[in-house]
């Protein structure tokens, strides 16, 4: 029974290990397969004088037993050949272990192209449908304004007409009252008539009246006219420009990878706080989805809804904002087309305005701010801490402010547009003149404020500010009032009590907050401020 055997060059990984096959291209002088090269001496071509013996059988490896006569020598056959296999056996799972991820991630691909493929109807005839009302409200507009023009065109000529009859029939009324008054003068010549007086005056007054009302003789617009202010070949370059067909990647969002970013530092009632959501593909990579498809919902401790507001940031970066009005620990639930991102629900722990947001330094045997005493902000939000454990100060005199006022003088506020200096004495010589104004040529003005703990009075007053609309900030240290003041002294409220120990120096934030630094905890505390 004959067999037909493949292609030598089409060796696959099971050929060494069929004896079928090993004796027959062992019997036949074939080229060894590139893989096997460099087997070394195991791996032989047996001659035709070592033919088996019996009916061989291998169509694609099919196990018939077969008889063969032993090679001649120390030589070995089937065997040898097995122990090549095993060696070829390893190269191949090392190349499927280098493909198989590759075949993965091409399946990935081809999924998502059958898919896009799948849903290329819909989309095409949902751009088709766009397309059309677009144009269909374009002609609706142009319709309309064409109506609207033709309507004017005609109430123009109406007008115009009107105006240039009523001027056609004034200049015939007065035409028609000069003739008349003409004809009677040259009447009255030819024949040599004469005329009473009282007719003369009579037709001297005619003539007078006619000349003091004349007849407005200017020409008037009376062309109607349709003014272009755009050709219709630009406007319909302009039409081109404002729609066109385009064909955009839709990345796959993934959003068992997508990832929320929950400050560390807690939340305060009644003041804006923003998380950052980025939208991610299966890869990793950033991708961006239609706002509609996230959904963000932040419930408060009692079970009822916050709202929240989405807002696109950049390249797969979402801010999700909310104002929370309550303490405790709130949950934010965050969705990317219908499904939780990585980590969601996310517990947000929201606590009273009265708690530092966050903090600048902290207590330690080095000292990040060894004894902060006043504390300043530019108007880009960079914040500047006085530090009186490193007395370090810098600039240039140039004038001296409060001499023969001034006693122990600590922090101070200049009002620009009021052109005041405010200054605060923890020691004053005046008990009831805490604060002391000056104008900016250092003459005295004003002061306010007195030794006690009531509204309006100070325990040791230190840090001292200025809000927008002028109004004075100053901090007690010994009690930690925050008490705010109008530019010309009148105590307005007690706006916070400052927890940590002796604040001195106070800055405002652009963004709402008041910065404090608090000299015996070694840092600096921020507090919402309205």
């Amino acid at each position: 029974m004959a067999s037909t055997f493949q292609e030598s060059s089409s060796f696959d990984d099971h050929f060494l290990t069929c004896p079928v096959c090993v004796l027959h291209y062992g019997t036949h002088n074939v080229n060894v397969p590139k893989a096997l090269e460099g087997a070394g001496p195991s791996f032989r071509q047996y001659q035709a004088s070592e033919a088996v013996r019996g009916q061989t059988f291998c169509p694609n490896h099919g196990n018939r037993e077969t008889f063969y006569n032993q090679p001649r020598g120390d030589e070995q056959g089937p065997a040898e050949f097995a122990s090549v296999a095993e060696s070829q056996k390893q190269v191949l799972h090392e190349l499927l272990g280098k493909l198989e991820p590759r075949a993965r991630e091409v399946d990935f691909a081809l999924n998502d192209v059958k898919m896009e493929m799948s849903q290329m109807p819909a989309f095409s005839n949902t751009a088709i449908e766009q397309a059309k009302a677009y144009f269909d409200h374009l002609i609706a507009l142009l319709q309309k304004r064409k109506e609207e023009t033709v309507k004017k065109i005609v109430s123009v000529h109406q007008e115009v007409g009107g105006s240039l009859q009523a001027q056609k029939e004034k200049m015939e009324s007065e035409s028609a009252g000069l003739a008349s008054a003409a004809e009677f003068c040259k009447q009255v010549l030819e024949h040599g008539s004469e005329v009473e007086e009282r007719d003369l005056e009579r037709i001297s007054e005619r003539v007078e009246a006619l000349f003091a009302t004349p007849t407005d003789l200017t020409s008037k617009p009376s062309q109607v006219m349709l003014l272009k202010r755009k050709s219709v070949e630009d406007f319909g370059v302009d039409v081109s420009r404002a729609v066109s067909p385009q064909v955009q990647v839709r990345e796959k969002v993934d959003a068992s990878k997508c990832a929320v970013d929950i400050e560390i530092q807690p939340a305060v009632t009644e003041f804006s706080r923003a998380s950052l959501l980025t939208t991610v593909d299966r890869y990793g990579r950033p991708c961006v989805v239609p706002v509609k498809n996230i959904t963000a919902i932040l419930m408060n401790p009692s079970g009822e809804r916050v709202p929240t507001q989405v807002k696109e940031k950049g390249m797969g970066v979402w801010e999700i904002s909310y104002t929370p009005e309550i303490t405790g620990k709130h949950r934010l639930q965050v969705e990317v087309n219908g499904r939780p991102v990585a980590g969601s629900p996310f517990d947000v722990n929201v606590e009273s305005s009265h708690t530092p947001v966050f903090t600048v330094g902290h207590y330690t045997e080095v000292k990040d701010l060894p004894h902060p005493t006043d504390v300043a902000m530019d108007m880009q939000g960079n914040i500047a801490v006085v530090e009186e454990g490193n007395k370090r100060a810098d600039g240039s005199l140039v004038r001296e402010i409060g001499k023969g006022y001034l006693r122990y003088p600590w922090f101070t506020a200049v009002d620009e547009p009021r052109g005041l200096v405010y200054v605060t004495d923890h020691h004053a010589l005046d008990d009831n003149n805490n604060v002391l104004v000056f104008d900016l040529k250092g003459k005295f003005q004003f002061g306010f404020g007195k030794k006690g703990g009531k509204g309006g009075e100070f325990q040791n007053p230190s840090g001292i500010a200025l809000d927008r609309a002028g109004n004075v900030l100053v901090v007690s240290r010994l009690d930690g009032r925050l008490q705010v003041f109008t530019p010309d002294g009148r105590y307005v409220k007690t706006a916070v009590k400052i927890r940590g120990g002796y604040p001195m120096g106070i800055a405002l934030t652009p963004d709402g907050y008041v910065a404090v630094a608090c000299c015996w905890g070694n840092q600096t505390e921020f507090y919402k401020y309205n």
